[in-house]
């Protein structure tokens, strides 16, 4: 689709919102003007009614390929992405095999170059073997560099000091880190099995990976990068007291910044009677208290961009017990319309949730012409519909490879119409575009 116009809408971008048409060509955003003739283009999508927003750039997701094809893959992933009005994503490195080499990344950039619907990024992991070349790294290959700081699994946790601080001094872009304290959670899951032998409950695994096991690890990741003056990327905060780590200023003024993720911001423990294993995650979904500090801190500058952690399971092994039901949940398609409810519900501007969604995560991995409704830059935009009614999440089919959705039982006052991936249509009238071909990250390092 070389041109495309669409009409009536109401933008939302850098802190304002405003009606305008938008005429796309050649995958770019060519025009905004308050009105563009029916004639600019063959095509045209009459958006009177709806938000037109940048799509979201999810700083992390899990899509699972290779290695776990029961799970997902970067086609039933994304395809699940775009139906969210997410239009570009940066997978984990934690596959199988892992992402510690070259030849692993330039494995996965095939797969997602073949199979992709949304635009792709990759983290590269760490080991405490591979150090060698993670400091050789080109900065413009990789989205950013992932260490797993404990309570990892496989060959991916970095527990070695020396191995941590060579690191730290010689990462050679961002480091992303996930911050949780193996020993101290061995002595809580210790304590709750003498309590409960096998038969340990869900509710209790914020008590296993409980608030000071994250602040531990969390406050240690920022010692190093204070120390060595590295570009410290904290993954997914999951409690109030973590905050206190992190600067309430300008992103564009600060080396150590935090994601906070949709679960983390949408559950809190009560709600592990309900859904139990479906929202078992590391770091775990922790009290109503954290919950409404870390949407508070989504109003300043402490916490600087939202991300999904989109790691998805199959509904059978999530109903296993606990210390065998993985961590991880689906989430791609539902965590837009999810983030817009706190909008709804007035605890959250449409504007704050655009930067920290689109804006933010641009400038924070300095991913150019994206991220922005701007003339010039890459038309990833995403129509959002009113709901008034509310939208029942069992009405769609769930797009990710699982099959499943911790939402399932939740109804919507706003939808995803229409995503448009690089200039593509990628998602509309409820259907996934699958001749649109998402196009790999940039970054301007």
């Amino acid at each position: 689709m070389s041109r495309l116009l669409i009409r009536n809408a109401r933008l939302v971008n850098e802190g304002e919102e405003f009606d305008a048409d938008v005429l796309v060509a050649n995958g770019r955003i060519e025009k905004i003007a308050s009105s563009i003739g029916g004639n600019a283009a063959p095509v045209s999508i009459d958006a009177q009614g709806q938000w037109l927003l940048p799509g979201m750039i999810d700083d992390q997701v899990h899509f699972r390929d290779p290695g776990a094809p029961d799970k997902g893959n970067f086609y039933s992933e994304s395809r699940a992405a775009v139906a969210g009005g997410i239009t570009s994503v940066m997978d984990m490195p934690n596959t199988n095999p892992a992402t510690l080499n070259l030849e692993a990344l330039a494995d996965k950039k095939r797969r997602a170059a073949l199979h992709s619907v949304a635009n792709y990024g990759f983290h590269f992991g760490v080991s405490n073997d591979n150090l060698d070349t993670v400091a050789a790294l080109d900065p413009r290959e990789v989205a950013g560099v992932k260490v797993f700081m404990g309570a990892s699994t496989g060959n991916m946790l970095v527990d070695d000091p020396r191995v941590l601080e060579r690191l730290f001094a010689e990462v050679p872009t961002i480091l992303l880190a996930h911050c949780e304290h193996t020993p101290s959670i061995q002595a809580n899951e210790q304590r709750m099995r003498e309590r409960f032998g096998d038969m340990i409950p869900a509710v209790a695994h914020p008590l296993i990976r409980d608030a000071e096991a994250c602040y531990r690890s969390s406050s240690f990741a920022v010692e190093l990068a204070k120390r060595h003056g590295t570009r410290l990327h904290v993954l997914h905060l999951t409690s109030a007291r973590e905050l206190a780590l992190f600067e309430d200023k300008p992103l564009a003024q600060k080396r150590i910044t935090a994601e906070v993720c949709v679960h983390h911001l949408l559950f809190d423990d009560r709600d592990y009677h309900r859904l139990g294993h479906q929202i078992k995650c590391n770091p775990a979904i922790k009290t109503r208290a954290d919950r409404d500090a870390l949407r508070l801190a989504l109003l300043s500058d402490r916490l600087d961009v939202i991300g999904t952690d989109h790691a998805p399971h199959t509904w059978a092994q999530k109903q296993l017990g606990y210390r065998e039901a993985p961590a991880g949940l689906p989430l791609v398609q539902h965590a837009l319309p999810a983030l817009l409810e706190l909008v709804a519900d007035g605890l959250l501007p449409l504007t704050t949730l655009v930067a920290k969604t689109s804006h933010r995560v641009a400038d924070l991995f300095a991913i150019p012409d994206r991220g922005y409704l701007r003339e010039g830059y890459w038309a990833d935009l995403v129509l959002i519909k009113p709901e008034p009614e509310g939208k029942p999440v069992r009405d769609e089919p769930i797009l990710a490879r699982c099959g499943w959705t911790p939402f399932a039982e939740r109804s919507f006052r706003h939808s995803v119409s229409t995503t448009l991936v690089s200039g593509h249509l990628a998602w509309h009238n409820g259907q996934v575009v699958d001749s649109c071909q998402g196009l790999p990250l940039h970054f301007l390092r």
